[in-house]
């Protein structure tokens, strides 16, 4: 990995700028859950993870409770991950179809993911302020990732975190002409990435139907169709 990227990660893990989101995860980690009890919970934040030559980058929301705030990586340990990992898998963007824990030997080719709020909120809803003290985060990320071709969002928060950047450095004007719908696709800007966008693989959307293990494989499906566009640099 490169080491602007390293140490750009070593930073994400000692942030403490967000004291509620500080005291949630460390309470978290302190308590545990009953299946987890005897396991030591990482409780910092998560950093991304994936290829960094990626032409994907996928943007999701903020670590879930005993899944990456768990095990330090993100979307691991959790059904949300199962549904996504699966699908990355299938469309062959990983190398195995399961997330357990950061040293399963899972790796990701042509992915990088990454969450705007890198620490686990309270019922899984950060506020402006947390989704904006992350955003240096998110814009240093953005920028070590120079490969990136297509921007895969993971539910409405995803999307207006990452317009919310373009937006900051004057790329778009206004976010308001980009409406989230699941399937759909965006051209941001001028020799941008395109951005897809997804119903997120939380348990409150797969459980219900509201995304298949089905839907959310066409979707990366169309990613590695839309990337291999692109000739290689």
């Amino acid at each position: 990995m490169r080491p602007a990227l390293i140490q750009l990660q070593s930073e994400i893990i000692q942030c403490t700028l967000c004291p509620r989101l500080v005291a949630h995860r460390e309470e978290i980690g302190r308590v545990r859950r009953r299946a987890y009890r005897e396991q030591e919970y990482w409780s910092k934040p998560v950093p991304g993870f994936g290829d960094p030559a990626a032409r994907v980058l996928i943007v999701g929301l903020a670590p879930g409770a005993h899944g990456a705030n768990r095990t330090g990586r993100v979307f691991t340990g959790d059904r949300s991950g199962d549904f996504l990992y699966r699908a990355l898998y299938e469309a062959g963007f990983a190398n195995q179809s399961t997330s357990v824990s950061r040293e399963d030997g899972l790796l990701l080719r042509d992915a990088y993911i990454l969450a705007p709020v890198r620490c686990v909120p309270p019922d899984n809803k950060p506020t402006l302020e947390e989704i904006h003290a992350c955003r240096p985060f998110l814009e240093r990320e953005l920028a070590l990732l120079k490969r990136v071709k297509l921007v895969v969002v993971l539910g409405g928060i995803a999307l207006q975190a990452y317009l919310a950047v373009l937006q900051s450095q004057g790329k778009i004007k206004t976010r308001s002409a980009f409406h989230f719908k699941h399937g759909a696709t965006f051209a941001t800007h001028e020799g941008g990435p395109l951005v897809l966008a997804s119903y997120h693989p939380s348990q409150q959307n797969t459980s219900t139907g509201r995304l298949t293990a089905y839907m959310l494989s066409a979707i990366f499906h169309e990613a590695h169709r839309l990337v291999a566009l692109y000739q290689n640099p």
